[in-house]
This record gives C-alpha cells, sequence and structure tokens, in this order.
C-alpha cells in the first residue's frame, strides 16, 4: 500500500487499485455527454488575458478516451473554458477538429455537440447584432458536421429587456439549424454575468419563459442542458417539457438521483470519472432491461455503489466559485496521465489551493479513478515539491 503526505490531510494510504472495464458501447436508457476540456500547451504563452495555445494532439486523444468509454462528447462548452480563455479562433478550431476526429467513429452529429455562442462579439450591444453573433457561431458547428448546442450568452443577459427579447432571438436561431438543438441553461453560480437568464432574476418565471419557447419550437429542440445545481427544480421542470424534448442534467451534484429518475446527462464532472460513470450506466441498462426484481435491485445497488463515492469528490470540484471547477477537471486529467503538465489556457492552473487539489487527490482515489496510482502519486509529490513541501 502507498502513503503520501498531504497537506491538510496528513499521511493517506491509497486503497487497492480499481480496474474499469472498457463498456462495448454507448449506454442504451440514457443519452450521455461529457462535456471535455482542452490541454493547453504547457510551451505556449497562456498567462492570463493571452490568446489560447491547445495542445491539440492531447486534446483530441482524451476526446478518443471519452469515445471509447461510450460517451458523447459535448465539445467548446465551459468545460473547455469558453469565457474563461478559450478564444474564438481556438474554439473555431477546436470545434473542427473535434468533429473531424469524430468521423473515424461515427457520424459526428451523433458523437459530438459544440457550443455556439456570442462570446466572439463581446460588445454585441442590439437583438440583431447578437442573433448574427449566433448564426456565425451555428454555421461553423454545423460546416464541422457536430450537433449544436445553444449557450447562454453574456451579452442577451446584458442586453435583454425581458422574456420577449429572449424569444425573439432564439425564434431566429431555431430557424438556422439543420437538426434539433439543445438549449443551455447555465445558471449564476457557472457565470455570474448570466443572472436573469430568460428574462427574470425569479427562477419559476425564467422557467416558465424557458418552457413557453420549448413548447413553441418543441419540433427542433433536443433537449435542455439545465446547470442550476437544484434536483426538485430539474425534476418538475423535465416533468414539463413536450414529449420527445429530453432534459439534459448538467448538475454536478445530483446526478446518480437525476439520471436514475429519468435524466439524461451532459456533464463536466464526466470528464473526470467516465470509467466509473460509464460502469454505472451499464449497470443502469441492466436493471431497466431486467426481469426479474432481485436482479433489478441488485444492478441498481451497483449503480448507486459506483456513483457514491464519485459525489464527493464532484462537489469538491464544483465548490465555490463553482466556474473553478475547471482547475480540478485539468488536474485529475494530468494525474490519470491524459496531459503531460498540470497547465490551462489562461493561467487558470491556479485558480484552486493546493489543499483543495490534496482533497481531490484523496477523493478521486477512493472513488477508484486513479487509473495509474503511481503515476499519480509521483505527480503529486512533484506538485507538492514545487510548491516547498
Amino acid at each position: 500500500m502507498t502513503t503520501i503526505d498531504l497537506p491538510g490531510i496528513g499521511a493517506y494510504t491509497l486503497r487497492e487499485p480499481v480496474t474499469w472495464e472498457v463498456p462495448g458501447g454507448p449506454p442504451a436508457g440514457r443519452v450521455v455527454y461529457a462535456a471535455a476540456h482542452v490541454v493547453a500547451d504547457p510551451l505556449g504563452d497562456n498567462t492570463p488575458g493571452s490568446p489560447a495555445v491547445v495542445d491539440w494532439d492531447a486534446t483530441l486523444r482524451f476526446r478518443r478516451h471519452l469515445w471509447s468509454h461510450g460517451l458523447r462528447v459535448a465539445d467548446a462548452m465551459d468545460t473547455a473554458q469558453r469565457n474563461m480563455g478559450l478564444d474564438w479562433a481556438a474554439t473555431k478550431e477546436l470545434i473542427q477538429r473535434s468533429a473531424a476526429e469524430a468521423r473515424s467513429y461515427g457520424d459526428p452529429a451523433m458523437l459530438v455537440a459544440c457550443g455556439a455562442g456570442t462570446d466572439h462579439a463581446p460588445q454585441a450591444a442590439d437583438l440583431n447584432t447578437i442573433t448574427a453573433a449566433y448564426a456565425e457561431q451555428i454555421e461553423t458547428v454545423q460546416s464541422a458536421g457536430a450537433g449544436v448546442i445553444v449557450m447562454a450568452s453574456r451579452q442577451l443577459a446584458r442586453v435583454a429587456a425581458g422574456p420577449g427579447d429572449y424569444h425573439q432571438v432564439y425564434g431566429k436561431l431555431f430557424g438556422l439549424a439543420d437538426r434539433p438543438v439543445i438549449l443551455h441553461w447555465l445558471g449564476e453560480m457557472f457565470d455570474p454575468q448570466l443572472a436573469g437568464y430568460w428574462g427574470s432574476g425569479d427562477v419559476a418565471a425564467a422557467t416558465e419563459s424557458f418552457l413557453e419557447l420549448i413548447h413553441a419550437h418543441a419540433a427542433m429542440v433536443d433537449g435542455v442542458k439545465v446547470s442550476l445545481l437544484d434536483e426538485e427544480h430539474e425534476v418538475r421542470l423535465r416533468a414539463a417539457l413536450p414529449e420527445g424534448v429530453r432534459l439534459y442534467t448538467g448538475d454536478d451534484f445530483n446526478y446518480p438521483s437525476l439520471i436514475r429518475s429519468g435524466s439524461h446527462a451532459l456533464l463536466g464532472i464526466f470528464d473526470a470519472i467516465a470509467p466509473a460513470a460509464t460502469a454505472a450506466l451499464q449497470a443502469l441498462d441492466a436493471a431497466e432491461a431486467a426481469l426479474d426484481a432481485d436482479e433489478a435491485a441488485r444492478q441498481l445497488a451497483r449503480y448507486d455503489e459506483i456513483f457514491a463515492p464519485t459525489v464527493p469528490l464532484s462537489r469538491k470540484i464544483f465548490e465555490t466559485p463553482t466556474y473553478n471547477y475547471k482547475t480540478g477537471i485539468v488536474f485529475l486529467a494530468w494525474l490519470n496521465g491524459h496531459q503531460d503538465a498540470f497547465a490551462m489556457v489562461n493561467g487558470a492552473q491556479s485558480a484552486r489551493s493546493l489543499r483543495h487539489l490534496a482533497e481531490v487527490f484523496r477523493l478521486a482515489d477512493q472513488a477508484g479513478l486513479l487509473s495509474d496510482q503511481e503515476l499519480a502519486v509521483g505527480r503529486m509529490k512533484a506538485l507538492l515539491a514545487v510548491n516547498g513541501l
């Protein structure tokens, strides 16, 4: 057994390692996306405010890792540091490269969906300019062959006078889409500049506006990705959606119960816990297909057993300020050998404390998510040494 001294924790002995099976295909009962991070080039100038310099080989290799575990990829989203360092030039290249890479596995539109927003037009000050900015990014995603996720817009949140302005802009966007899109409701805990989205700071009123929009355009809505970290609200919203419109949970605190009760998923935490997530989803598939009640109960217990230790890990990674969760995601990718350096665009690797990262290390081990313990311990010790420990 290996022991390591961790700041704020002390001597910590790692658990027995876990070997996760690679699934034979995607989950049968749920549509599941992992929102993927980008790998920064450690030799590039990725200091705060500089254009992103991406390690494309490592970035695409990580997407292959997610596809190999039966997960779809949600790309160019907030997990990839949209609005937090990933500029439009790098985003556009990411969309094109990710969709092209997906062709080796199947239909890009099924395997990868990419965020389309307005972040390349930060000064947009009227609805027509915001709509045109959205249109440019939607065209970029569709021309690459990927599915479209219509991201929440900081510019629209700033300019919109009420629900009608949101309906006007989004109504035009549905007319530009060549297939149903995913709508993204990103809560202000993830981005404070999105407060009051859908036309109200009151969640109930915003939900009413959101549902009115969806019901009016249901044929062009594949699903809605909701990141409000409110389980009860999500269950109510899911029940109110039109038939055929999926609820993709973006709740990185309560995903096991929400998926189990019927939500699909589009989650940043699945970037970090892909092997466990797919094992749990396989168990859920087996439970829902079981003809014997005892077998169904056994498989549901397995589902709960796998996911249970991932929740404290996820809650730690996504603790306030929640928008800094990307640091923990990239930290685990580095520990697990998916990239050679703990480096991020915009210098975001410094957004969490050493004590926070030590706790992420411990919780990842408890969940069986350090794929190579020797490598992870070596890298953790190197990080501690750089910090004088």
